[in-house]
């Protein structure tokens, strides 16, 4: 998808799936950044028109060119550079990511199948939970090679990490690196190790006892506003969903944690999971391997075993 630079000029189309909370807050973020037109598309008539309307109606007093549409039908989203995914049901109070499989995947696969058939060239970025396994799944429906679907859950994750340590710090989160890693759930893996305030590591500035409930807290992050709201976040993923989204279409070259597809690398085959990787023009264009202690190490494994068993519930064969 590398633009050549006699394409830099062109405005990108981006299209996202589901105008619920989060992607209706994405294709508003993604018009307010100017990262290109953006069609925001659902199976509820008039809702993503109207939702769309109310967004474009919003450009001339927040200074942004891209236009913003709203449709029912797929083949409106024709020719888009990047797809985003956000449909599926929300998890609801007491439901656990895993709750979510059956009906979510078959969302998903329908909705990836038919964007992805008019977009045949397009970049995926899927964040319908349980995101690691829909990754999976979208990249089965599509056919796409795997570095052009990527799951969106490290970006979020990590930055409620960072959000909870600058929190402790009283510092800006601007002067927190941290990053996230595994599934996208309770058996999440915030590596302390390689988190830092302005260079200076975590470990030095913050008890053990503080940072452990940092981890804790992280890793029921998406919990926490669900039992206070009594529905799933959306600000933070809406933002997360933009960052990708700019990072690809921009070929930034970020390093994100994010949901990628494993061949080999951290010895694990044939899964999409949460890891440090290259974000750019092609999606993701190389994953990023850290050292582990052993507790690390087995603290990943479990993260990945977590994803492994309700994606060996569902029958998911390569597009023919």
């Amino acid at each position: 998808m590398r633009k050549g630079v006699y394409d830099m000029f062109r405005r990108h189309k981006i299209t996202v799936i589901g105008s619920g909370a989060t992607g209706a807050t994405t294709a508003h973020l993604l018009a307010l950044k100017e990262l290109g037109d953006v069609v925001l598309v659902d199976i509820q008539e008039g809702v993503p028109q109207g939702k769309a309307l109310d967004m474009w109606e919003s450009g001339p007093i927040e200074n942004f060119s891209m236009k913003v549409a709203g449709t029912n039908d797929y083949e409106v989203t024709a020719g888009s550079d990047i797809i985003v995914v956000t449909a599926g049901v929300p998890r609801k109070e007491g439901m656990s990511r895993n709750d979510l499989l059956k009906v979510n995947s078959e969302v998903v696969f329908a909705v990836v199948e038919e964007a992805s058939r008019v977009s045949p060239d397009a970049i995926l970025v899927v964040l319908t939970n349980p995101a690691d396994v829909m990754a999976y799944v979208a990249q089965k429906a599509s056919g796409f090679p795997t570095n052009r679907v990527i799951g969106q859950a490290g970006v979020l994750d990590s930055a409620r990490f960072r959000t909870f340590l600058a929190d402790a710090l009283n510092v800006s989160p601007k002067d927190i690196s941290a990053f996230v890693m595994g599934g996208h759930g309770d058996d999440m893996v915030p590596l302390v190790r390689y988190s830092y305030a302005g260079g200076i590591p975590i470990e030095k500035l913050l008890a053990q006892e503080t940072i452990d409930q940092i981890v804790k807290r992280t890793r029921t992050g998406g919990g926490e506003v669900l039992g206070l709201m009594k529905s799933s976040a959306f600000y933070a993923p809406a933002s997360s969903l933009a960052e990708m989204v700019k990072a690809v279409l921009l070929d930034e070259r970020r390093i994100l944690p994010v949901i990628s597809y494993l061949d080999g690398e951290y010895g694990e085959h044939d899964i999409y999971v949460g890891v440090p990787a290259i974000v750019g023009g092609n999606g993701v264009e190389k994953v990023l391997e850290v050292d582990f202690t052993e507790e690390e190490k087995a603290a990943f494994q479990r993260s990945v075993a977590s994803v492994r068993q309700p994606l060996s519930l569902l029958s998911l064969g390569a597009k023919g």
